[in-house]
């Protein structure tokens, strides 16, 4: 199995960089959907429905596949001998800043429900500063990739 990992190593890792692609393109859009949807859509009307359609959509359609994908494009680079040495730190942290990017998905999706069932008590300010949070989980990502500091 090895073997193969190493043969389509470029394949993988062109699998996965497009998936990190279409995932942090949800991750960084939805909670600007969630800005307007807060500060100028009324509960029940039909701007209400189609936020929720268009958010529904970019989650199921968009960012779950692309999400799933960046796993498991990720975990078969892991695998793929010589690629990852688990004695330096640089993994690890990586590791807990892709954590930190599913923690986020799944913040969103919940917050996707309480659009859903007219349940959002947050404000717009609120989904602006956690629409930070991708921003800083890739940097730490890409630093630990690509200048391996530790």
């Amino acid at each position: 199995m090895t073997d193969f990992l190493a043969e389509i190593y470029p394949w993988t890792k062109s699998l996965h960089v497009m998936s990190v692609i279409a995932w942090m393109a949800g991750l960084f859009y939805l909670p600007r959907l969630f800005v307007h949807h807060t500060e100028k859509v009324e509960v029940g009307s039909e701007t209400d429905k189609l936020f929720q359609m268009m958010e529904r959509k970019l989650l199921k359609l968009i960012m779950n596949p692309a999400m799933t994908s960046t796993w498991i494009f990720g975990l078969a680079l892991v695998f793929t001998p010589g690629i990852v040495d688990w004695s330096e730190g640089w993994p690890w942290i990586k590791a807990g800043g892709v954590l930190g990017m599913t923690w986020f998905h799944g913040w969103l999706d919940q917050r996707h429900k309480e659009f859903r069932d007219g349940q959002n008590t947050r404000s717009g300010r609120t989904y602006r500063m956690m629409n930070e949070l991708p921003t800083v989980f890739m940097i730490i990502i890409v630093i630990m990739v690509i200048a391996r500091p530790v």
